[in-house]
């Protein structure tokens, strides 16, 4: 019997495919006639599969449950062979059997007991630590966690990720939500990092890779080589057309069937940023070195720093293209995007394996730091002093020495913003580009900026500032506003087309978003205001649980729950429990932040030169940083 498993084994391994298919299921339909109690109908399921498995030693290759896109090494090469004890999995386990899991049999009577007492003390040891962070968890905390581990989505036996809400109340109307979103699950990455349990995250990550390369259309025409999907779901589909035989496959959305069809921008980015925390906290930068992995960053790298036609050295995005995934006006070269792209190329540049290939790109990486942070600190900031400049503009300039070069109007200041703007503290502002600035605040862009540190130390406490002196706009009963005012009335009509979700202080429009909260305390610890954060964190404290974690929150000081918010959003618990570890631990903030690289103001691409045409702009933004 031993021998027909390994025979039917080795055949399946050589004849598995890796993703996005799952390679167990393959497993199981190739030896299941060995075991002819059980109904064929019943083979592959997830409950019963597993049950077949438990207890039985199988030898696996190692690389069979890799995500190398190598070929299936021979069974005659016994050094990447394993010995691997499957416990029957199930797809409700919050803990379940790890890609690289070893399990030894050993003669040796002494060595074995000597590995069962080692294993004793060290079980000992980690529940002393669980019961000890359990007393520090707040009972709210405690809800949070549960409910953050009901949301994890199983693959082949292992986790890969969170759907973005659970909500019971809606499951027939549930849409994408029920889908692996990557920008909704970074803050479900990181409370799961900062507790240590990395494996779903390297999953995450590794099999998203994969399907990057996949090539999906929108009226016959692809997208760039490199694009990351928005979400996933895992589907279970008939086996090579076997009606009795089914099999787990990742089913990727590049934004083909998203609202507005629209792909999507960050995720790339966002993907990026995670495999750098990833590396941080867990310490495994082997993951990095991978050359599946290092292909992968170079092919976002590749696709975001494509030459186009723009002029300026911020990414061209659509509407819809970010975290406000509907047509809100931020259409050209939204903040968002910017923060996020800088702290990507910031995270890549760390992480790209130096060599005689990849030397050309961390050079292009390098210049476009350098010009994109002097864009963004020259020409997004705005306070008391800007705004005045702004209102004192010429116009038509036509000269390289202009000192209005978007050719601003000065009557595109809005009447909202003459008293609203304070005399101490300013903001970036949503995006410039010719003729237009949108000075609306978006929280999103304004805190990552501060993050990934592409604003100065005086601008970042300026807008930590703002915050503080803003914070009935802002925050005021559920942090934190998405952006800041609300477009109504002809002009909701105008921009959005007249958009029945994102009506006047609702979802992206002014809506107040919990999840937000993570990043708000990520920018606070990093400036030294934690005061705002713990006082950021008592507000939502007060609401979230009582109303059942929602999505986001309307009116414009946040009162009400969302009129088509979701309820146990997975980003909203998530954000809340990474806030409360980092409060509660805030020298791990500086793992996921950036600090300010000098170097970056002295490698300017074009170097110093006579010609007002090539006119290098390092020493301002170098005196940007001192001052």
């Amino acid at each position: 019997m031993p021998a027909m498993i390994a025979r039917r084994l080795r055949r399946c391994t050589q004849l598995a495919a890796l993703f996005p298919k799952c390679p167990q299921n393959r497993l199981f339909s190739s030896f299941a006639s060995s075991a002819p109690s059980l109904p064929s109908s019943r083979v592959l399921s997830p409950s019963y599969s597993s049950q077949l498995t438990r207890g039985i030693y199988v030898i696996f290759p190692k690389h069979f449950f890799s995500t190398s896109t190598d070929s299936v090494p021979s069974t005659s090469d016994k050094s990447t062979f394993e010995r691997l004890c499957i416990h029957g999995a199930t797809q409700t386990q919050t803990k379940p059997m790890g890609l690289e899991m070893d399990r030894v049999v050993c003669d040796n009577k002494e060595h074995g007991e000597k590995l069962e007492s080692d294993s004793v003390r060290e079980a000992e040891s980690n529940s002393v630590k669980e019961k000890d962070v359990e007393m520090e968890m707040s009972g709210l905390e405690k809800e949070a966690w549960w409910l953050l581990n009901r949301s994890v989505v199983n693959y082949c036996g292992s986790p890969v990720g969170t759907v973005a809400a659970n909500d019971p109340g809606l499951c027939n109307q549930m849409q994408n939500y029920d889908q692996v979103f990557i920008r909704d699950f970074v803050p479900s990455a990181i409370a799961f990092l900062l507790k240590g349990e990395g494996e779903i995250v390297r999953n995450f990550l590794l099999h998203t890779l994969q399907l990057q390369s996949w090539e999906k259309t929108v009226d016959c025409y692809s997208p760039g080589q490199g694009l990351m999907p928005a979400s996933f779901k895992v589907r279970t589909v008939p086996l090579d057309g076997n009606s009795e035989a089914f099999e787990e496959v990742l089913d990727p959305d590049f934004g083909e069937s998203a609202i507005g069809r629209v792909a999507p921008v960050d995720s790339g980015l966002w993907w990026i940023i995670l495999l750098r925390a990833y590396g941080k906290i867990t310490g495994d930068y082997a993951l990095q070195e991978r050359i599946d992995v290092q292909t992968g960053i170079r092919l976002i790298l590749n696709l975001c720093l494509s030459d186009g036609f723009d002029m300026f050295p911020t990414l061209l995005v659509t509407d819809g293209s970010c975290m406000i995934d509907r047509r809100m006006g931020i259409h050209g070269h939204p903040l968002e995007i910017q923060a996020l792209f800088y702290s990507a190329l910031r995270c890549a540049r760390e992480m790209i394996t130096i060599n005689d290939g990849s030397q050309n790109l961390v050079r292009a990486v390098s210049n476009r730091l350098t010009a994109l942070s002097f864009h963004i600190r020259q020409y997004y900031w705005v306070d008391m002093r800007k705004i005045n400049e702004i209102y004192r503009y010429k116009t038509e300039e036509y000269s390289h020495d202009a000192i209005n070069k978007f050719n601003i109007y000065p009557d595109q200041i809005p009447s909202w913003l003459v008293n609203w703007i304070p005399e101490i503290g300013g903001y970036l502002i949503g995006n410039v580009q010719p003729a237009h600035m949108d000075f609306r605040f978006f929280s999103l862009g304004n805190l990552w900026a501060i993050v990934s540190s592409l604003t100065t130390q005086r601008q970042a406490e300026g807008i930590l500032n703002l915050i503080d002196e803003k914070w009935d706009d802002l925050v005021a009963n559920m942090p934190l506003k998405i952006c800041y005012p609300a477009l109504e009335y002809d002009e909701w009509r105008i921009i959005t087309g007249s958009d029945p979700k994102n009506t006047s202080w609702s979802y992206h429009n002014g809506g107040s978003w919990p999840t937000l909260l993570w990043q708000f305390t990520l920018a606070c610890i990093k400036m030294g205001r934690q005061d705002l954060a713990h006082r950021a964190l008592e507000v939502a404290e007060k609401r979230l649980s009582n109303d059942k974690w929602p999505e986001y929150y309307d009116t414009r000081s946040g009162r009400f729950i969302g009129k088509q918010s979701h309820l146990y959003q997975t980003w909203t618990i998530a954000g809340f429990l990474v806030s409360k570890m980092l409060l509660r631990n805030p020298e791990l903030a500086s793992i996921l932040t950036c600090e300010e690289d000098l170097e970056l103001l002295e490698g300017c691409a074009c170097g110093l030169s006579k010609s007002a045409r090539t006119k290098c702009s390092r020493k301002a933004a170098r005196f940007q940083v001192l001052v």
